[in-house]
């Protein structure tokens, strides 16, 4: 990071529960109701610290759209706040 920024959001660890095929099924006590959108980054590829993530866009049973990553290295689950 350049020095005087500041990192705007770092990602969060998430109790995220997943199904049988690996898609979350809550978040928390929180049942997901859809998954609307999934995609991976992979990134700095090129660096000693490579990038490599599985995002997921959920609708949850509250009514909160909310974004959950799952780091794919580590297996470990985040919450992507914008």
């Amino acid at each position: 990071m350049t020095p005087g920024m500041k990192r705007l959001s770092s990602p969060q660890r998430a109790p995220v529960r997943t199904g049988p095929n690996g898609v979350p099924a809550a978040l928390g006590r929180v049942r997901v109701i859809q998954v609307s959108e999934d995609w991976v980054v992979e990134d700095r590829w090129w660096t000693e610290r490579p990038l490599r993530r599985r995002y997921f866009e959920l609708v949850l049973e509250d009514g909160r759209n909310t974004v959950v990553f799952r780091d794919l290295p580590t297996g470990r689950w985040f919450l992507q706040r914008g």
